[in-house]
């Protein structure tokens, strides 16, 4: 008997994604630490000759002799993120990614995602979703497995840069994995940000007792036991990024960067342990770009690499997350040690997520039955 040729998928709005489980932290967190697992082991593909691109790219010029052409802005860009996983997930997708942060005065978010699960081997679609959630969760849990490693258990106060939506999500990852966490201090750009971030944290997470909002960066990393910096702003120029300064940061200090960030030279020093979350992406990333490559990729991560280029850190001080994961490299060694760990981002990790919510969907009838054909017009 031959299959039928007939391929239906499911549709997930956002409010399907939230009943099938996609703002469930603690289960993205246990997701991604799997994923990593399979990253070190090498289950998995991304783009590019190298299987680690982050993914393909569109940007638009400064000028145009097209006047309906779209022009540069911060962060404006359209990117296709296509990866493989396998273990228990043997799934592939693409997450389609478009951004322009002036879509904030229109009320829409800064970026508008959707993410495509497909069958491995046929090809064919198995799910079209709302990805903005899914992205959310899924970069804010990575942050949240490399606390669970590295950071002391029985941190309390958090030091959080950009009280948008990806602070939010590492601070509920922090909050997964460091239940004992009573403390936010918090820089933010706008009242209207810190405000609803205020009333959010307030609803979510009572237990937090100090809320401290601070202006200056310092003050957002001293006297913290994890530091994030989680705000959005425009490459180009290293120097404007947020910096850490090594007279700032206090032993015992781990130090999760999934936005914008620089270090100073006291950061460079050889006992601050420095963390890549796949070191495969980040040099995919110093393949693709002209260097030095921090000027258009803001990963502290790519930092790194730059610093090694120019000699003035040894390649070897870089570590992998998914080594340290899979128990092969050591996680925190002492109360003392000093971590900084860069975020990039990843396909991977959507396909990882958006597998977990897809499978819960189904179990649940959650979603809308959509028919590709009954039989394909052309063979």
């Amino acid at each position: 008997m031959t299959a039928s040729p007939r391929i239906d998928f499911i549709y997930l709005s956002e409010p399907d994604m939230i009943r099938a489980g996609v703002t469930d932290m603690a289960a993205c967190v246990d997701t991604m630490e799997e994923m990593f697992r399979l990253l070190h082991h090498g289950d998995y593909r991304m783009a590019g000759a190298n299987n680690n691109s982050h993914g393909a790219i569109v940007l638009f010029p400064e000028t145009s002799p097209f006047p309906d052409m779209p022009k540069a802005t911060a962060d404006r860009r359209f990117m296709a993120m296509p990866a493989y996983l396998g273990g228990r997930f043997r799934t592939t997708g693409m997450k389609w990614y478009g951004s322009n942060i002036e879509n904030r005065a229109r009320g829409l978010p800064r970026s508008i995602l959707t993410f495509v699960l497909n069958d491995p081997d046929t090809g064919a679609p198995l799910a079209f979703m709302s990805a903005n959630l899914l992205s959310a969760y899924r970069t804010g849990a990575v942050p949240g497995v490399g606390a669970r490693h590295l950071a002391r258990p029985e941190s309390r106060v958090v030091g959080l840069l950009g009280p948008g939506v990806m602070g939010k999500t590492s601070l509920s990852a922090f909050m997964a994995v460091c239940p004992g966490i009573d403390t936010v201090k918090i820089k933010g750009r706008g009242r209207a940000n810190l405000e609803a971030f205020l009333a959010w944290l307030g609803k979510t997470y009572p237990q937090i007792a100090n809320v401290e909002v601070v202006d200056e960066i310092e003050d957002v990393v001293r006297d913290c036991d994890i530091v994030t910096f989680c705000g959005s702003g425009a490459t180009g120029d290293p120097s404007t990024y947020p910096t850490v300064r090594r007279e700032w940061v206090r032993p015992g200090t781990f130090l999760s960067m999934p936005a914008l960030c620089n270090i100073d030279a006291g950061m460079e020093a050889p006992e601050i342990r420095k963390v890549l979350d796949n070191t495969g992406l980040y040099d995919a990333w110093y393949e693709e770009n002209p260097k030095p490559v921090h000027a258009l990729v803001p990963a502290v991560g790519i930092r790194f690499l730059d610093l090694a280029a120019e000699g003035r850190i040894d390649r070897d001080q870089l570590e992998d997350l998914g080594e340290i994961v899979a128990g092969e490299a050591p996680g925190r060694r002492d109360d003392d040690e000093i971590i900084i760990m860069s975020v990039g981002g990843m396909p991977v990790e959507d396909v990882a997520w958006g597998t977990v919510v897809y499978r819960k969907a189904l179990e649940l009838g959650i979603g809308t039955r959509l028919t590709l054909w009954d039989e394909p017009a052309l063979r």
